[in-house]
């Protein structure tokens, strides 16, 4: 193998950091194929590759160097790894076990062709759980979580993660977010160990218990907790935003300003599920793929409005981040709904809006999910997005998501060696 292929600044690092790609000792002007390879805890193989030419000096870096064609066009320095699509339809990558990494195999290869002849490799080792983050089960009381503690002795600002109506307990958000310096409680509150997958009802307790947990640890300062969360747990984070004691800053990623799927019990009230029409579901003849987009009632409807989260009634900063081609449900409208009625009380608030962008936005380099199979109901949903501009959206949002957390967690501005 006569080409170098290197990482830069380490082979080894955490999964949201950007790294440097480039080959050396190429022919000058060479035409080579790049080609990244990970497979999952799953056994399932994701690939990506693209076409480029090596410059005069018989070297390609994919910061400078723009792909002529394959899986992605034009400079883009972590092209290989947004662009990783599975060999089998409608597989989504994330992170079961945050204790290992992601092997991501890097290859060059001769020509634009049928990639026969191999030049040179590397792996890039992608953690989700940076040095000295500690992972803590915890079953206290009725919480089902994980606790990351980042290394010393703190104080840092606390974090609860919450994902989607799909269940478990998901980690691999909230290690990453350890890792950057935020002591993160992941929570499960649907199916997950005797958690039903549809519980009949769910009890905002629930949720103050994890709030009060967290409050008590030793390492985490006492201004307050944040809370984030993606899709169904975007609106719960508004909702403990809205009637928690304790929460001052609140993240909602592709939510909705209504409370949705299930009934959610506070001390002496309870929300009502938004209502929807099944008859509106739109299913793909070929694929059998569900588009549920157009099933909510109308959200300006006022006989929609008992099940509004009435957020402004807290005192909590709030975050709301979508994506314009959400075939989920409409978060758009949703967070407008939301951002209109906190600024029409003067509230500050931020929201972004990225076109392009489709449901699932993630920590940035995982790969656009656009269909797949939604646990707790069995079949195929269109999540929506655009690889390139899905890609820009989760490394942009991700930024923000930190930034917000540390100006208004820590009453401080976000430290520079955290990003």
């Amino acid at each position: 193998m006569a080409a170098r292929l290197s990482v830069l600044p380490s082979r080894r690092c955490l999964f949201d950091d950007p790294v440097q790609i480039r080959v050396a000792g190429l022919q000058p002007w060479q035409a080579v194929t790049l080609r990244a390879s990970l497979v999952d805890e799953s056994g399932e193989l994701f690939q990506a590759h693209a076409l480029y030419r090596a410059g005069s000096s018989g070297e390609l870096d994919l910061s400078r160097s723009p792909a002529l064609g394959g899986s992605y066009l034009g400079v883009e320095p972590m092209g290989l790894l947004w662009a990783l699509q599975s060999k089998t339809p409608y597989k989504r990558l994330a992170k079961r076990n945050v204790l290992t990494p992601f092997y991501v195999d890097l290859e060059v290869y001769e020509g634009h062709g049928d990639m026969s002849r191999l030049l040179g490799k590397c792996t890039n080792e992608r953690w989700f759980l940076g040095e000295g983050v500690k992972r803590i089960p915890v079953r206290e009381g009725r919480l089902k979580a994980t606790l990351f503690l980042p290394p010393g002795p703190g104080p840092f600002p606390g974090l609860i993660d919450l994902y989607g109506s799909g269940g478990g307990l998901i980690e691999y958000r909230a290690s990453l977010l350890a890792s950057r310096g935020f002591v993160t409680l992941a929570l499960a509150y649907m199916s997950f160990e005797d958690i039903p997958a549809v519980p009949e009802i769910l009890e905002l307790s629930y949720f103050e218990e994890a709030v009060n947990f967290l409050r008590k640890q030793q390492q985490v300062k006492d201004t307050g907790i944040g809370v984030l969360g993606l899709s169904k747990g975007g609106d719960l984070a508004l909702s403990m935003a809205t009637f928690l004691p304790g929460i001052k800053a609140a993240v909602s990623i592709s939510g909705s300003s209504f409370n949705s799927f299930l009934p959610l019990k506070g001390n002496g009230f309870t929300i009502p599920v938004h209502p929807y029409d099944l008859e509106k579901v739109k299913i793909s003849d070929e694929s059998g793929v569900v588009d549920f987009s157009d099933v909510l009632h109308d959200h300006t409807d006022p006989a929609t409005w008992d099940c509004r989260i009435p957020v402004e009634r807290s005192l909590a900063k709030f975050l709301f981040l979508c994506g314009l081609d959400d075939m989920n449900w409409k978060s758009d409208l949703y967070c407008r709904d939301a951002v209109q009625r906190l600024r029409q009380l003067g509230r500050e608030v931020e929201f972004y809006s990225y076109s392009g962008a489709g449901h699932l936005l993630e920590p940035p380099y995982l790969p656009l999910c656009k269909v797949s199979i939604h646990r707790m109901l069995g079949m195929l949903v269109h999540w929506g997005g655009q690889w390139r501009e899905h890609a820009k959206a989760q490394e942009d949002a991700w930024r923000r998501i930190q930034a917000f957390f540390w100006q208004h967690l820590m009453d401080s501005d976000i430290p520079k060696s955290k990003l």
